[in-house]
């Protein structure tokens, strides 16, 4: 390991994340050591981690480099390993850009959920093809204290729980995952949203998200959000034929959602990088190692 370590620090409708540059997979970032550097206080500070690798370096996406050169390899901020982060790709592929590595237009990103087509406007947004929402059978049930609400199980590469409510403020303080039934339903644990409507085709959220406690935005979250509503408003567009449009509002801005009649969905919404520099690697030995 060098002495210093090259990181960036960007977000996604403040869904932030600490961006790792590391094209040939020579870091090592056990748990411990992302933990570490998306600690608020002791660490960067961030929702998750990018590792940003070719896909062609590293083991769980070789099969996928004929496809898309870059993998995203993510990581929650407590250090587990996430199949997909809607937000993160958007800030995977701003700091591509950035980087030198691909310009305004399409692009392709492998990740744990798949090879995700990626579009960067001229204006800043950045799309994102989510591919098409799962939708389990099952009642699935989810509590806050006393109260308790159905929702709509959603796997969007990642399993969600969408639940429909009053007010937002029922969801609590979100720090703890949200406890649901039946357990079987999500063996791995499951992100949580809690959902208000704002007016016809909007809608705001909260989530909780495994392994990362409340957080200011999910991107794949948002688009279970807009699938849920769809189904709970009567519009399947690979039934009606015509696209589904929500603007989801999360804590940290707005993102809109589109799933089209052939099933795929696209989330728009801006990518910013704020600052890079470098990380102490003797720092990060020791602060794994704690």
């Amino acid at each position: 390991m060098s002495t210093r370590i090259a990181f960036l620090k960007g977000h996604g409708t403040e869904n932030d994340f600490v961006i790792v540059p590391d094209p040939e997979n020579a870091i090592d970032l056990p748990p411990a050591a992302v933990a570490a550097l998306c600690d608020r206080r002791a660490g960067i500070g961030g929702d998750g981690l990018l590792h940003v690798v070719r896909s062609a370096a590293h083991p769980e996406a070789k099969g996928m480099a004929a496809e898309a050169e870059w993998f995203m390899d993510y990581r929650n901020g407590d250090g587990s390993i996430a199949e997909m982060c809607g937000n993160g790709v958007r800030v995977f592929a701003r700091y591509l850009q950035r980087a030198g590595h691909v310009t305004e237009g399409d692009l392709a990103i492998a990740t744990r959920g798949g090879v995700k087509t990626v579009h960067i406007a001229k204006d800043g947004d950045v799309t994102v093809g989510m591919g098409k929402a799962v939708l389990p059978d099952g009642d699935v049930t989810v509590s806050v204290g006393e109260r308790s609400w159905p929702a709509r199980n959603v796997n969007m590469g990642n399993p969600h729980a969408v639940a429909f409510v009053d007010d937002l403020a029922h969801a609590g303080d979100l720090y703890s995952p949200p406890p649901f039934s039946p357990a079987a339903a999500y063996p791995d644990g499951v992100n949580v949203e809690f959902v208000i409507d704002r007016a016809p085709g909007h809608v705001a959220m909260r989530v909780h998200e495994r392994g990362a406690g409340e957080t200011r935005s999910c991107g794949t979250g948002a688009c279970a959000v807009a699938v849920a509503a769809a189904r709970r408003d009567g519009a399947d567009p690979t039934v009606t034929g015509a696209p589904a449009t929500y603007t989801v509002d999360v804590p940290g801005g707005a993102l809109v959602i589109t799933e089209r009649a052939d099933g795929e969905i696209e989330m728009t919404g801006p990518a910013v990088i704020v600052a890079e520099g470098e990380i102490d690697a003797d720092w990060l030995e020791s602060a794994t190692s704690a």
